[in-house]
């Protein structure tokens, strides 16, 4: 399994934790999730700030974007980003 297809399952699994109501999920998560998988690393750690100022987690946060930025191509982005859109039109959402 490639590091994108990870990451595509973690999302449907938080996804799921949510309990399933897809429109309920909080506009700010989505652009949240949307900067961190294709956001610019300063816009996204901005977002996170937003809701957060413990350091660990903007420690965390930094490191975790970073990752995606090395390790994720356009196309795995792409893809990452399709999925989930998928999830939330989903009917079973």
């Amino acid at each position: 399994m490639t590091r994108a297809g990870a990451l595509l399952l973690l999302c449907a699994a938080l996804l799921l934790i949510v309990g399933g109501k897809c429109d309920d999920i909080c506009p700010a998560l989505r652009d949240t999730v949307d900067l961190f998988i294709s956001g610019s690393h300063e816009a996204y750690i901005e977002q996170v700030e937003k809701y957060n100022q413990n350091p660990d987690v903007l420690e965390t946060a930094d490191t975790l974007k970073s990752c995606v930025d090395e390790k994720l191509t356009p196309q795995d982005k792409q893809d990452a980003l399709s999925a989930l859109n998928k999830i939330y039109s989903s009917s079973l959402c």
